[in-house]
């Protein structure tokens, strides 16, 4: 096997998109073995624009679940990983948007993407064929970042113009950051209460709107941090991932991440090829 390089490179989005976008990342992969990446479910919806073959896609690890080829593919928030299957090289760029900018920017609330990959351009028409067209022929992944600017504050100009479809309950976004903020180490009820609904209220107006209960939504953002961890170039041992992310202990987190992963830690980890590959 020749030289591998991995390039990662992370931008933040222009100030006014921050609200509704978290991040950008463009990835350059080549000389990898071939495999299965595991993309853990986490706080964002992902969009992935791929600059080289097309993407093959599943929503879910080793549970027989189709694999679909997209050249650019949006995902609601999910439950369980997707797989990604590769021959050693993946050239692309993905964007992490908030349940906020699932309205602003596709113009639909985030419960109607949960657990389903689709076409970018079904959610984008004209927009994102022009998007994944400039992003292929930019040279520079300063350039494409700029792109991705320019045409995300058009399709939330697009929206902005029209109606409330793009509001999400203020209460709804409060809860959502209020999650996020605690990594998932927070009592339902309590932020319900802060809010003046009642834990049932909020339960069926997040579910609405994400696509997740804010139980379920606690618990992923939990996993998350754990998988930040575990993922680390110097990773913790087990045990501490497990304290440092808020399990009651390793079993806990086991359990969790076999739910989210559709495997044990320690296979994850062995079958990880993109994991310390920079």
């Amino acid at each position: 096997m020749g030289d591998h390089t991995t390039i990662g490179i992370g931008a933040r989005p222009a100030p006014v998109l921050r609200e509704y976008v978290d991040a950008y990342v463009g990835f350059d992969l080549r000389g990898l073995p071939a495999g299965v990446h595991c993309g853990p479910p986490g706080r964002a919806l992902t969009a992935v624009i791929s600059l080289s073959d097309p993407l093959e896609v599943a929503a879910g690890v080793g549970d027989g679940s189709p694999v679909t080829r997209f050249g650019s593919v949006a995902g609601g928030l999910m439950r369980r990983s997707v797989a990604i299957h590769h021959d050693g090289r993946q050239q692309g760029v993905q964007l992490s948007l908030t349940p906020l900018g699932a309205r602003a920017i596709y113009g639909l609330p985030s419960a109607e993407l949960a657990h389903r990959l689709v076409p970018l351009d079904d959610l984008l028409g004209v927009l994102g064929v022009e998007l994944a067209d400039r992003l292929r022929s930019a040279t520079t992944w300063a350039a494409r970042f700029a792109t991705l600017d320019e045409l995300l504050l058009r399709a939330v100009g697009r929206g902005a113009c029209g109606d409330h479809v793009r509001r999400v309950r203020p209460e709804v976004a409060e809860a959502w950051r209020r999650l996020v903020a605690a990594r998932g180490c927070v009592q339902v009820g309590a932020v319900a209460a802060e809010l003046g609904w009642s834990r049932r209220y909020l339960t069926e107006r997040f579910h609405g709107e994400v696509g997740l209960s804010p139980k379920t939504f606690a618990r992923v953002l939990r996993f998350e941090h754990a998988h930040e961890l575990a993922a680390a170039r110097d990773p913790l041992p087990w045990g501490d991932v497990a304290t440092v992310s808020g399990y009651a202990d390793q079993a806990h987190l086991i359990r969790d991440w076999r739910e989210f992963t559709g495997r044990s830690p320690t296979v994850w980890r062995r079958g990880e090829v993109l994991l310390g590959a920079g």
